[in-house]
C-alpha cells in the first residue's frame, strides 16, 4: 500500500497443516497431524526508534523488543530492505549518522532476531524507498538502464550479492519476498526515459515474469551455497488482487517456481473480504496455486487517540463489527484472524509493525509514529494484552 497509508506490518505467522509419518514399536507407519505456525512482527522500525529515545517495556521493565516478541510467541521476524535509503540519513540534517533500513541496518536486525532463535523474511523492495501498489521508484542506481536484460542482470546480481554476504555472515533468511506489495508490478515510478519498465497494469507481464524469475533465480543459486533453503514469496496487497495477479503471472509471465502466495490484509481498508472469510479465501489460493499463503501485513487501531502530532494512519474509519477500537477489541481481531488463517490452512501471519511506537524518529513527513495507536505498546512503551494472541 502507498507509504501514504505507512506501514505496519508485523509479521504475525499462522498454520498450515502437515501429515507426517511414524513408526509404532511394530514398525507399522502412522500418521501424525502437526500444526507449522509462523507469527510473525515486522521490526524494521525498530533500530530507529531505540537510536531515537523509543523505550520497550514488558511488565513495565525496559528490555529488547526481540527479546519481547520471543517471549510472547513471535517466531519470525521480516525486515524491508532498501537499495541505498540516503533519505533516511539526510532527514535528520547535520544530525544524520547513518541510514536505516539499508543492508547494515538489515544485517544488525537479522543478527537480533537469531540471538533469540526467531526466523527472518527479508523483503526486498528494489527502491531506495517504500514500494507499494502505488510506488515502485526506480533505484537510482540503476536509473541509467535502458535493456531489458540489463535490468535482469541488475536485479540477479544485487539479489545474488546480498543474500550472499549475508549467507556469508551467518545470516542467511528462511524466506525472502521478491518486492513488496506488487499489485502492478515492480520498478516502474518515477523511471526515467528509456528505462525498461515493469508495470502489469499496462499489459507487461512478460517483461515483469522476466525481471521477477531471474530475482528467483539469484534465490535459488544463493540457496544452494547455504544449508537454510530459503523459500520465495510473491506480495501482492488486499486479497481481492490476488487471483487476477497470480493468474496472469503464472501463465503470461512465466513466473511460476515460488512457495508462498503472499497479501497484505487491512481489514479497515481492504473491505471485500470480511475477518471471517478469511479460511476460505485462504483455501482458495491454496488450491488454486497449490502454494503455501501467508497474510505478510495486518493491523488494527486499540485507540483512536494520539500520542505526538504526527497524524495517525487509522483514525476516522468505522469499526469492523465486532471489534471495537479497544485493547480488547485488537486482541480478539488478531485471536480470530489468526484461527481463520489456521483453519483455512495458511502458512502464517504478520503483524505490520507492532514496534512502532512514538519516538524522536523522523522520516519524510513527521516525527514521532502515525501508527502508535496499532503498536502492540501503549503510550508508555508497555506491552498491550494483544501481543499474548502469539503465543496460542
Amino acid at each position: 500500500m502507498s507509504f501514504h497509508y505507512i506501514r505496519i506490518y508485523v509479521a504475525i505467522a499462522l498454520t498450515s497443516v502437515a501429515l507426517i509419518a511414524c513408526q509404532d514399536d511394530d514398525g507399522a507407519t502412522a500418521q501424525t497431524e502437526q500444526t507449522l505456525t509462523y507469527y510473525g512482527a515486522d521490526l524494521s522500525y525498530v533500530n530507529q526508534i531505540e537510536e531515537h529515545g523509543g523505550v520497550y517495556k514488558d511488565d513495565g521493565e525496559p528490555q529488547s523488543p526481540y527479546v519481547i516478541f520471543k517471549n510472547n510467541g513471535t517466531n519470525l521476524v521480516r525486515l524491508r530492505l532498501w537499495h541505498n535509503p540516503t533519505w533516511t540519513k539526510e532527514v535528520y540534517g547535520a544530525d544524520g549518522k547513518k541510514m536505516y533500513s539499508d543492508l547494515k541496518d538489515v544485517e544488525v536486525s537479522i543478527r537480533r532476531a537469531r540471538e533469540q532463535g526467531m526466523e527472518v523474511l527479508l523483503d526486498f523492495h528494489y527502491s531506495d524507498t517504500w514500494a507499494d501498489p502505488a510506488a515502485q521508484d526506480v533505484p537510482a542506481a540503476w536509473a541509467n538502464i535502458t535493456a531489458a536484460d540489463v535490468l535482469e542482470d541488475s536485479i540477479y546480481n544485487y539479489t545474488l550479492k546480498t543474500l550472499r554476504y549475508l549467507n556469508g555472515e551467518g545470516l542467511m533468511p528462511e524466506l525472502v519476498q521478491i518486492g513488496n506489495e506488487t499489485n502492478c508490478g515492480l520498478l516502474f515510478t518515477n523511471a526515467p526515459e528509456g528505462f525498461p519498465t515493469c508495470n502489469v497494469c499496462e499489459g507487461k507481464w512478460v517483461e515483469t515474469g522476466a525481471v521477477i524469475n531471474r530475482a528467483i533465480d539469484a534465490v535459488r543459486d544463493a540457496a544452494d551455497e547455504s544449508t537454510i533453503k530459503t523459500k520465495v514469496i510473491l506480495h501482492i496487497a488486499d486479497p481481492k488482487n490476488v487471483k487476477w495477479f497470480f493468474d496472469n503471472l503464472t501463465t503470461t509471465g512465466g513466473v511460476t517456481d515460488f512457495d508462498i502466495v503472499g497479501f497484505s490484509y487491512y481489514p479497515l481498508w481492504h473491505t471485500t473480504v470480511a475477518p471471517d472469510k478469511l479460511s476460505e479465501t485462504i483455501a482458495g489460493f491454496k488450491s488454486a496455486y497449490n502454494k503455501d499463503v501467508m497474510i505478510l501485513e495486518t493491523a488494527y487501531p486499540w485507540t483512536m487517540e494520539a500520542q505526538d502530532s504526527y497524524t495517525n494512519l487509522f483514525g476516522s474509519d468505522p469499526i469492523l463489527p465486532g471489534y471495537s477500537y479497544t485493547r480488547q477489541g485488537l486482541e480478539k481481531l488478531l485471536r480470530d484472524m489468526a484461527q481463520e488463517v489456521h483453519d483455512g490452512g495458511g502458512l502464517g501471519m504478520i503483524y505490520w509493525e507492532p514496534a512502532y511506537i512514538s519516538s524522536n524518529m523522523k522520516d519524510t513527513w513527521g516525527t514521532g509514529s502515525s501508527w502508535e495507536n496499532c503498536a502492540l505498546f501503549d503510550f508508555s512503551g508497555n506491552t498491550i494484552p494483544a501481543i499474548h494472541y502469539m503465543e496460542e
